[in-house]
């Protein structure tokens, strides 16, 4: 799935508010520490103005662009890509980094990074309560799971970080975007699907697709020869993605699907056999299909979900390792870690199973698979994934209540459900008699609901 390192950094600075468009509202949201713009160009001393660099006036090998916004984690590929930019097009280069929750230790340093690197600017968005709230809680509602246990941590960032691309570039002026995603991955689709979907007038630069560079040696000689310092060996690692919704594994000894991961490879969670010998339980409060609430107490999305990973964490929760289907034809293999999304999944079905009857039910789970499969693909903006989005929510309305679950050492299972809307009625399903429900009247129900069943055994046995 990680396809490209994380994309990601601190948050700070600029105050003032903007507008979410939602579906069904719009939300006016604090900017107080959602945008860092870091300028490096040196100014001209007599005018004061920002002097752009010389490759803004000189083509590059392979034709010119203007200013490229670069969505730039830090890593070896990203930092290799902003002289191979300027180099190849005569560009100016900005980058941009994202912080989804990916964590402390892969955003720092980026600054001097990306300076080092050559680019004219750094602009940094904090995306994190944006991801879990437009994002990550509609997944959640529809119950999308790619391939029955992908929880699709890696496909819900990516339109994100997109999206904020597309903005920074009207920001800064610039007519193109690039990427460090890889030729064989899905999230060259899911970065450039956004891109089209939000300004098809972008150009999109690839150059994993383009570029002579074929591995990670290659790319160390490069920083090398442009004096671009990355502080990386050549020695094989995993290759990672990580959110605040999950930590991906791919690469190293996982590539033989074979070989049980490695019990150090982990990082977000504790080994099951390691975790407390006694159990944990947890309450989570939900309103019309999105939890608002642990133990009792209110918090925002962000805030919601680091603590259900942290609560997670501890007690093992949320390790899967699959094959999956690639949306470009080949099959991979991943582990995942995702503490905070496994215990919210299994909560909401819990509610679900009381507020939902059976054909509501049937028809959620039937649009679950083709909504996860659009997330998957990078159909975020697709029509059909905001119909059905609004299909979801609709049905949901309804599904307001609170489940308490019982964690323990890498299992999560229900203790309680309660819903002022719930459908269960405890005098209809009693085994006791009562008034509501005759059990005399199934025998009835009995001979109607078989007898296509009865005919075709009459015919087949010829009478």
């Amino acid at each position: 799935m990680a396809s490209v390192g994380p994309v990601g950094a601190n948050s700070s600075g600029l105050h003032g508010a903007f507008k979410i468009n939602h579906p069904a509202r719009q939300v006016k949201v604090s900017q107080s520490r959602a945008i860092q713009n870091t300028l490096f160009s040196e100014k001209d001393t007599s005018t004061g103005k920002t002097d752009g660099s010389a490759s803004s006036r000189i083509t590059g090998l392979r034709g010119k662009l203007n200013k490229v916004v670069l969505a730039y984690s830090g890593g070896l590929d990203t930092s290799v890509i902003v002289p191979w930019l300027k180099e190849n097009y005569g560009c100016d280069v900005v980058c941009f980094t994202a912080d989804v929750g990916q964590g402390d230790l892969e955003l720092e340093g980026l600054e001097a990074k990306a300076k080092a690197s050559g680019a004219s600017q750094l602009v940094v968005k904090d995306l994190k309560e944006e991801f879990v709230r437009d994002f990550i809680y509609p997944c959640l509602r529809a119950g999308a799971v790619y391939e029955r246990k992908y929880l699709l941590g890696t496909s819900m960032a990516r339109p994100v970080i997109a999206k904020a691309m597309v903005d920074v570039a009207k920001e800064v002026g610039a007519d193109a975007v690039a990427h460090g995603c890889t030729g064989k991955g899905n999230d060259q689709v899911r970065f450039e699907l956004t891109f089209f979907a939000l300004n098809p007038q972008l150009n999109v630069v690839a150059p994993w697709r383009e570029w002579d560079i074929r591995g990670r040696e290659d790319a160390i000689e490069y920083a090398k020869k442009h004096n671009v310092p990355v502080p990386v060996t050549k020695k094989s690692i995993y290759s990672r993605d990580r959110n605040l919704w999950h930590l991906s594994h791919e690469g190293d000894i996982l590539e033989d699907p074979a070989n049980e991961p490695a019990k150090d490879m982990y990082m977000m969670t504790v080994d099951p056999e390691d975790a407390p010998d006694s159990p944990e339980y947890l309450e989570i409060g939900f309103v019309a299909g999105l939890p608002v609430t642990v133990n009792g107490q209110e918090l925002s999305p962000a805030a919601l979900l680091a603590e259900l990973n942290e609560l997670g964490r501890r007690h093992g929760i949320g390790r899967i390792d699959m094959v999956e289907n690639r949306l470009v034809g080949m099959k991979s293999r991943g582990v995942y870690e995702t503490p905070g999304g496994t215990i919210l999944f299994a909560a909401a079905r819990e509610l679900e199973s009381l507020t939902l009857d059976r054909e509501s039910l049937q028809v959620k789970d039937t649009l679950a698979l083709k909504y996860a499969e659009l997330v998957y693909a990078g159909r975020w903006f697709d029509p059909l994934r905001q119909s059905m989005d609004a299909f979801m929510e609709r049905l949901t309305e309804t599904t307001t209540g609170s489940v308490t679950l019982k964690l323990y050492k890498g299992s999560v299972s229900v203790a309680a459900r309660r819903s002022p809307f719930s459908l269960y009625r405890e005098d209809i399903s009693s085994f006791e008699n009562g008034d509501i429900y005759d059990q005399a009247d199934a025998a009835g129900f009995i001979r109607l609901y078989g007898l296509p069943t009865r005919v075709r055994a009459m015919q087949e046995s010829g009478l």
